[in-house]
Order: structure tokens, then C-alpha cells, then sequence
């Protein structure tokens, strides 16, 4: 996985990964820790049509339910089928084996840079 400072970030505190067309998206390790201790985790399937700002998944933790949202338009061409059986991989990993999934997409939407990310949730 990318150095964390490498990565983009939205507003709903999602890591985004770009490789050419494929966005590799994640929760952040302070969305994980907001959570709690996580124990389900519902993904879209491949080939799935996903829109950004539009909610494509779901993460409970023994503290609360959130949701996946989308950062970019596009399909989903590989889903973490090791989160949905082992969830707590989001607490363990988020940034390495706890990705979620992979869209291909056409646009990129502005996203956040690190920088722009820690300004949001404090140091």
C-alpha cells in the first residue's frame, strides 16, 4: 500500500488509492477508531455501478452502524472479501489488508490531499 501522506481522502473519511483507472477505497485509521471494534462489513458486488456521495455500503461496530460512501463514479471491479469475513481487519489494517474495494472509473472528483485531511480531523 501507498505511504498514507501519498493518498487522497473525502470528507466521509475515505482513503483513496489511485492506479491508472482503478480507485482502491478505504476507511481511514480515524474513522476505524470512531467506530469502535468493527463486526460487519457489507460491500457491493463486482460490477456493481457505484456514484459518488451516493451510499454503496455499510460498516457496523459494536458502538454504531456507518455508511460506505462512494468517491468517485465508476464499477466495481474487485470487492475485500477478507473484510466481509473478517471485519476487524478495518481496526487491524485499515490502510494495508482492510482496503474495501476497487472501482474503475473515468473522472476523478476533487479529492482531499493529506494535508487537507489532517486540517479536517485534527492532528
Amino acid at each position: 500500500m501507498a505511504d498514507i501522506t501519498d493518498l487522497q481522502y473525502t470528507a466521509e473519511h475515505e482513503w483513496v488509492l489511485v492506479e491508472g483507472s482503478i480507485a482502491t477505497v478505504g476507511i481511514t485509521a480515524y474513522a476505524a477508531q470512531k467506530l469502535g471494534d468493527i463486526v460487519f462489513v457489507d460491500l457491493p458486488a463486482v460490477g456493481s455501478t457505484v456514484a459518488e456521495g451516493k451510499v454503496v455500503g455499510e460498516i457496523e461496530s459494536t458502538k454504531s452502524v456507518g455508511e460506505l460512501f462512494a468517491p468517485v463514479n465508476g464499477t466495481v471491479v474487485e470487492s475485500n472479501d477478507a473484510v466481509t469475513a473478517s471485519p476487524e481487519l478495518l481496526n487491524s489494517d485499515p490502510f494495508g489488508a482492510g482496503w474495501l474495494i476497487k472501482v474503475q472509473f473515468t473522472e476523478l472528483p476533487e479529492l482531499l490531499d493529506f494535508d487537507a485531511y489532517t486540517a479536517l480531523t485534527g492532528p
